[in-house]
């Protein structure tokens, strides 16, 4: 009878995960019936998503996302966000997936579920061109004042690397930051090393000053809800084949590791 009992409730078991498998993959093809992907991003996130000097939306991460509605056969609505407010964009079920230069770390790993990363970052330390702080050892000084955007990996970053700095927490984009740095609101900001570097070229030249050594070594992914397993693998099959075909590359060396798009955006 035990026995029984026991194949009974293993058998339940079994047929529960099956069910709930056929109920949660179900996204894509909601996507299709729709004919439209929601996607949660920013528009002050140069060079990942950004407007630019044209009104026009633009960057590495909508690129991106752009390729992924080509390659599903539907169209993009994009839904902006300051960066606190993406996961509970996606979570709510406004979005479908979200794209932005976010880190997939653990913590928010349980509430969303990341795409295998598709790039590799990390924070970095920002000053004003003729501040006095020459190095990150300079910054650990008691009372030194470092802007992070609210709810980033730079605000961790910063909490671990500078435990006697004073925060002054900002919402929205990273240009805020090097606002903040330049009209000397802070002593230094912390951010990811390419939002920096891209940001940056769209203040006057030399305003700031990026110190030697990163914080942090990061990847960078997109999200989903974790009820869309079949949205995540597509999406993983998708960077695979743009890994593969050289146009990820092509997007990374044109909007991260140069300023190439400077004179185009």
């Amino acid at each position: 009878m035990k026995k029984a009992a026991g194949l009974s409730v293993i058998a339940s078991m079994v047929c529960l995960f099956v069910l709930s498998g056929f109920v949660s993959a179900g996204t894509l093809e909601e996507i299709a019936k729709r004919g439209e992907l929601r996607v949660a991003c920013q528009t002050q996130g140069a060079p990942f998503s950004f407007v630019d000097k044209n009104g026009e939306r633009t960057g590495s991460s909508i690129e991106l996302v752009n390729l992924i509605a080509e390659e599903m056969g539907v169209k993009v609505k994009f839904l902006n966000y300051d960066w606190d407010g993406l996961i509970p964009a996606l979570l709510s079920g406004k979005a479908d997936m979200l794209a932005a230069d976010m880190t997939p770390t653990l913590k928010r790993a349980m509430k969303i579920s990341f795409v295998d990363p598709y790039m590799y970052t990390g924070s970095v330390v920002f000053v004003k061109q003729d501040s006095p702080l020459k190095s990150i050892e300079d910054v650990k000084k008691t009372g030194t004042k470092l802007a992070v955007l609210l709810g980033s990996t730079g605000e961790n970053d910063a909490k671990k690397a500078f435990p006697d700095a004073e925060l002054k927490t900002y919402k929205g984009g990273g240009p805020i930051l090097l606002n903040a740095v330049i009209a000397g609101h802070t002593d230094a900001g912390v951010n990811d090393g390419s939002a920096v570097r891209g940001q940056s070229a769209s203040f006057p030249p030399n305003s700031i000053r990026v110190l030697d050594g990163q914080l942090s070594n990061s990847p960078l992914s997109f999200a989903v809800r974790y009820d869309s397993p079949d949205l995540r693998e597509w999406l993983n099959l998708f960077f695979l084949h743009i890994k593969l075909d050289g146009r990820l590359e092509n997007n990374l060396n044109y909007w991260v590791n140069s300023l190439d798009w400077k004179k185009d955006h």
